[in-house]
């Protein structure tokens, strides 16, 4: 199938459910100008709070529950809702008594490019 025919990659209701913590799912396309994936957090696991990159990140919960820390009002997570991270925010993810998978999308980053030195 040629990689530019638009096409169902992944359903994520049919994930296998062996991952039970980290990248159930990831965007694997050569040419792409996304990058994505599917988190998934056992019950009361999380990702400590950080910056997050300086690029925009959508967040759409698939399943289960948990909390979004920032530096406002925590924002309370369940299946559908779907959150903006703005570029740079603090955030800090905490999965509830069933765990949490969510789908990230985010604007691919550039591979870092090393230049030989000349001195």
């Amino acid at each position: 199938m040629d990689a530019d025919t638009p096409r169902v990659l992944v359903n994520t209701r049919r994930l296998e459910p062996t991952v039970t913590a980290g990248a159930a799912w990831k965007l694997q396309e050569s040419r792409r100008d996304l990058d994505s994936n599917v988190i998934v957090l056992p019950p009361g696991g999380g990702i400590d709070a950080h910056d997050g990159p300086p690029l925009d990140v959508l967040v759409h919960v698939l399943a289960g529950s948990g909390e979004l820390g920032t530096d406002g009002e925590p924002v309370a997570l369940e299946p559908g809702a779907l959150v903006w991270l703005p570029r740079g925010s603090r955030r800090q993810f905490t999965a509830g008594p069933e765990g949490l998978r969510y789908l990230t999308v985010h604007q691919r980053r550039q591979a870092l490019t090393l230049e030989p030195f000349s001195g």
